[in-house]
């Protein structure tokens, strides 16, 4: 059975125009996909802590030697890591706050990115331990920031999903959602995207 892991990290929760976009993705991926699973790992409605000494140190001690907290940490963690083993395909709604990532998105990047889990160091550099799960991912911005200096999570995102073993990402941009000359359009455009994707 197929199973689509979707992050949502839009403060509106449904209502935010790249939950809109993910709606849409969703039903597109449930009718090719009819006897599939939709785990959704809602990013604020339910925010992962963000990290701290304790819980740094948690990732570094080794499970023998783990307190009963620690372990709680680790938990947490491996819930979320497992949740990205089981997907065969990871979408991502992607508003942009202050020109980067949701902080509760980077978050959940923390809480997954542990070494010798979904990367590990060897002596040619980093090796991603996931399988190359496709991932889509929904982006809306309020102003117009594709392919220019100040598009900072694209670069970010790639890095970081190619790092833990996720090379094949996809963007879909509804961007100048601010702009009241070009948001009925451009969300109008993101959506056609959508439903051309390859599932």
């Amino acid at each position: 059975m197929a199973n689509l892991l979707y992050l949502r990290a839009s403060l509106f929760g449904d209502n935010g125009n790249s939950s809109q976009l993910a709606a849409a993705f969703i039903e597109r991926w449930q009718a090719a996909h009819p006897d599939g699973a939709v785990t959704l790992r809602d990013l604020t409605g339910s925010a992962l802590p963000h990290l701290d000494a304790e819980r740094v140190s948690a990732f570094f001690t080794p499970a023998a030697e783990r307190n009963a907290a620690q372990q709680a940490v680790i938990a947490e963690s491996d819930v979320l890591i497992e949740e990205l083993r089981q997907a065969d395909h990871v979408v991502i709604g992607l508003p942009m706050y202050n020109f980067g990532i949701p902080s509760q998105l980077k978050a959940w990047i923390d809480h997954v990115a542990r070494a010798g889990e979904t990367f590990r160091y060897t002596e040619n550099g980093p090796v991603g331990l996931l399988d190359n799960t496709p991932v889509t991912v929904l982006a809306a911005r309020g102003g117009q920031y594709a392919d220019t200096g100040s598009d900072h999570q694209v670069p970010y995102l790639r890095q970081f999903l190619g790092f833990i073993g996720l090379s094949e990402v996809r963007f879909v941009f509804a961007e100048g959602m601010n702009m009241s000359e070009h948001k009925a359009q451009a969300l109008q455009r993101a959506l056609a995207e959508v439903a051309e994707l390859a599932l």
